[in-house]
């Protein structure tokens, strides 16, 4: 058979990719020239074996090939005491080793060593999946991220991971009311069993809890694009709040700005309200409504998130309309009824 490379890499006929990918990272790491200035030359020809061992044991086809015919039947030489020539072994197949540099700088991302990172840009690509199907986001929310997940190694060969990537999901002062489930359809890049990069799509659930505020995170470890040697980026979605027509957020409490008569201020009336869950809200004012006043309802504002079951308050805010004129008759009434 020629050369052994189930030997080369120190592992028996029915390894799998991982188990190469194994015995490579840690024999390539051990015999690369840089790392063995005293023996060079021995350790060049040693990392070459290896590199080519890997590019060979990790192809489906080459290995194939070499499992049948050999070394020999790889390069499209003749099979030992064959008189013919590749016709005899698989065919036109001709195996040309890689630079073995290169398999090692895209093996390890960046190298340990000195001699160039192979760090690349690559795009991931994450959208709802529309208010139809899963709920959405309220509108367009297609949204791409870049980063960069060439950071390489660190010493012993570790893998390193690279930067987050973040996007905002913007959600509605209902749905931080009363929390909702969303979906997220994420398109990424993974590799196979052979080693390649292949586009996967996945649909993420996001659970928006009750009370959750501007700037909370939700963050999905890995689901970003992979790449040699390197550990997938975190995918982190930032809650953002849709502005609302009636209420105003203010932690955990909720605002609003009510108009009124100068009459409704002076002798009381009644607020109709619609909550954020729908609920129906009569709230009877008595008080007189002077400058600055503030109506509290407790328990009506914003669920807490942290201690379930409880609630901010509700502000009522208010607004006097004062008429633009009034009449002599309207004016001898008010100095009856109000003066001293």
């Amino acid at each position: 058979m020629g050369v052994d490379y189930y030997n080369i890499l120190k592992v028996n006929r029915h390894a799998t990719d991982e188990d190469l990918k194994k015995a490579y990272r840690k024999l390539a790491m051990t015999w690369h020239p840089d790392k063995n200035p005293t023996n060079k030359k021995e350790a060049e020809a040693k990392f070459k074996q290896i590199s080519e061992a890997y590019e060979v044991l990790s192809d489906p086809q080459k290995r194939a090939i070499y499992d049948q015919h050999g070394e020999e039947g790889l390069k499209g030489m003749p099979p030992p005491g064959s008189a013919g020539g590749a016709a005899n072994g698989p065919g036109d197949f001709q195996f040309n080793p890689r630079n073995a540099e290169d398999i090692f700088a895209e093996f390890f991302g960046s190298s340990p060593f000195s001699f160039g990172s192979m760090g690349r840009a690559k795009s991931m690509r994450f959208q709802s999946e529309g208010p139809g199907l899963f709920g959405g986001f309220g509108g367009p929310e297609s949204v791409f991220r870049s980063y960069s997940d060439g950071v390489g190694v660190g010493g012993g060969g570790q893998a390193r991971k690279a930067l987050a990537v973040e996007s905002k999901l913007t959600c509605s002062l209902e749905e931080l009311y009363s929390g909702s489930t969303r979906k997220m359809k994420i398109s990424r890049n993974v590799m196979d069993v052979n080693g390649r990069m292949v586009p996967e799509s996945e649909i993420l659930t996001i659970d928006v809890k009750p009370g959750w505020k501007k700037g909370t995170k939700i963050t999905f470890p890995c689901k970003g694009n992979q790449q040699f040697n390197q550990l997938p980026a975190d995918l982190v979605f930032v809650i953002d709040e849709k502005p609302h027509e009636v209420y105003k957020r203010d932690g955990n409490d909720l605002v609003i700005n009510q108009k009124i008569s100068l009459a409704e201020a002076l002798a009381g009336t009644t607020i109709n309200l619609t909550t954020l869950d729908s609920r129906c809200l009569s709230i009877p004012v008595t008080d007189v409504v002077s400058p600055g006043y503030e109506l509290v309802i407790a328990k009506e504002g914003m669920p807490i998130a942290k201690e379930p079951g409880r609630k901010g308050n509700l502000k009522i805010k208010f607004d006097v309309k004062f008429p633009l004129r009034l009449t002599a008759e309207q004016r001898a009434s008010i100095q009856r009824v109000l003066g001293d």
